[in-house]
């Protein structure tokens, strides 16, 4: 009988083991997919920035730096919300390989959209920022990782936030009203900060060490994703703060 409890005991420590052992490796996986992301958007928007020809194709900029967009910068900014829904409704009918395809596309046309920021805000400042995104995001991303304690109770709250500065952010378009454009900046920090921690338990817990390689793809692609998404937003909301802008 006790060496029967040993077995069972054992076994239960290396079935375990080998849990953590490939959650880790998953989330490895995720925070590949997400940091090559970020890494392809940057290098994709200092060199639309810093090419002539390249800016001439997206933008028109005209008299102080005013800065307006061509047909094709138009395309390049708005393609990206088609992705994101082929992402929301068809993520389970695709392949994983066309999920990492669409998710390197995503990735590249952001970085045309943000190759704006380079002829707003100077490029010291904007090095400096992502800096202290990159150490924001590491540390929430780490606590998310890591709490025992559920964050699901504040993912409605988080979403419903989202949703709010996404309204206050159209309606301000008309408004161009300075303070409420503060409050959308200091909120959206706040909320894409919340949004790490939770998003990166999220995903932790969608981790099944019985996935297929198929489903672990996808789920490490979707992941890789939604982390990419707070970690451009909170960038941006940051910029808005600490970046210095041109004169």
């Amino acid at each position: 009988m006790a060496w029967e409890t040993e077995r069972n005991a054992w076994a239960g420590a290396q079935a375990s083991y080998e849990v953590d052992a490939g959650l880790r490796q998953y989330m490895l996986r995720v925070y590949n997919y997400m940091a090559s992301g970020v890494a392809l958007t940057g290098l994709i928007a200092a060199l639309v920035a810093n090419s002539p020809a390249l800016t001439q194709l997206f933008f028109q900029v005209g008299y102080r730096g005013h800065l307006g967009m061509t047909g094709l910068g138009w395309i390049a900014t708005l393609a990206p919300l088609g992705i994101v829904l082929a992402f929301s409704f068809g993520i389970t009918r695709m392949s994983a390989a066309t999920a990492q395809t669409l998710y390197w596309v995503y990735a590249a046309l952001m970085g045309v959209s943000m190759a704006s920021l380079f002829f707003v805000y100077t490029g010291t400042s904007i090095a400096r920022v992502f800096f202290i995104t990159a150490a924001s995001f590491t540390g929430l991303s780490l606590y998310g990782y890591t709490t025992k304690k559920s964050l699901s109770a504040f993912g409605s709250f988080l979403i419903m936030g989202l949703i709010g500065i996404l309204i206050a952010g159209l309606v301000n378009i008309f408004l161009q009203s300075s303070a409420l454009y503060f409050v959308i900046s200091a909120a959206g920090v706040l909320i894409f900060a919340g949004l790490t921690a939770y998003d990166t338990q999220k995903i932790k817990d969608m981790y099944w060490s019985g996935d297929g390689h198929e489903v672990a793809s996808k789920k490490a692609v979707m992941g890789a994703f939604t982390l990419y998404l707070d970690f451009i937003n909170l960038f941006i909301m940051l910029l808005r703060f600490f970046g210095d802008r041109r004169d």
